[in-house]
């Protein structure tokens, strides 16, 4: 058993290796959200833009930019912008730019499944949360065997709710915009601007 851990460790750390060596990466991914008994079954599909710790997501309709300290939440519908200063120690969000990484502390973790998707080999972790208070009862994160990029993160809640983040595609040090992270009021003539903080 330990074994496995120890290699499970291993892989996750070469992936945080990685992850850390781009300059930028762009994500276009898809969302699902299921539960059997509410029958819940939501697909929703994203962007994520990351550099260092700046990120702009696109998501749901939403925008929203961290330009290192803090969050511009964008929304059209409503022609809200929500600002608010970033919690370092809410662990419980996972911030686009802890994605690719949060697997790093408390988890225990073992190796599971490999399976074959669409002719890559998808190494499954399962994470098991430390946390007794944790909502989720477990976590299994696919790693392409080949690239040692995150290929999806599937999330199973104790309450029988299943989330799966999958990545549809992945690229890295793209040319992006100088000001890809920086938040522009005078877009936003018409919007209401509410400040948390």
């Amino acid at each position: 058993m330990q074994a496995q851990d120890k290699k499970a460790k291993q892989l996750l750390d070469q992936v945080t290796a990685k992850v850390k060596s781009y300059n930028n990466i762009v994500i276009d991914f898809k969302y699902s959200l299921n539960n059997a008994k509410e029958n819940i079954n939501q697909d929703s599909k994203g962007t994520v833009i990351m550099k260092g710790n700046q990120y702009t997501l696109n998501f749901m309709g939403i925008t929203k930019i961290f330009d290192g300290k803090k969050t511009y939440t964008i929304v059209p519908e409503d022609e809200e912008i929500t600002i608010s200063t970033l919690n370092e120690k809410d662990d419980s969000s996972i911030t686009p730019s802890k994605m690719l990484t949060f697997f790093n502390t408390g988890y225990k973790f073992s190796m599971d499944i490999v399976q074959n998707v669409a002719g890559k080999k998808i190494q499954y972790i399962k994470l098991i949360p430390t946390n007794a208070k944790d909502q989720r009862k477990e976590i299994l994160v696919g790693i392409d065997s080949k690239t040692k990029n995150i290929y999806n993160v599937i999330e199973i809640g104790k309450k029988g709710t299943k989330t799966t983040l999958t990545v549809n595609s992945f690229k890295t040090n793209q040319p992006l915009p100088k000001n890809q992270f920086t938040f522009a009021q005078s877009k936003y003539p018409k919007y209401y601007i509410n400040k948390l903080d």
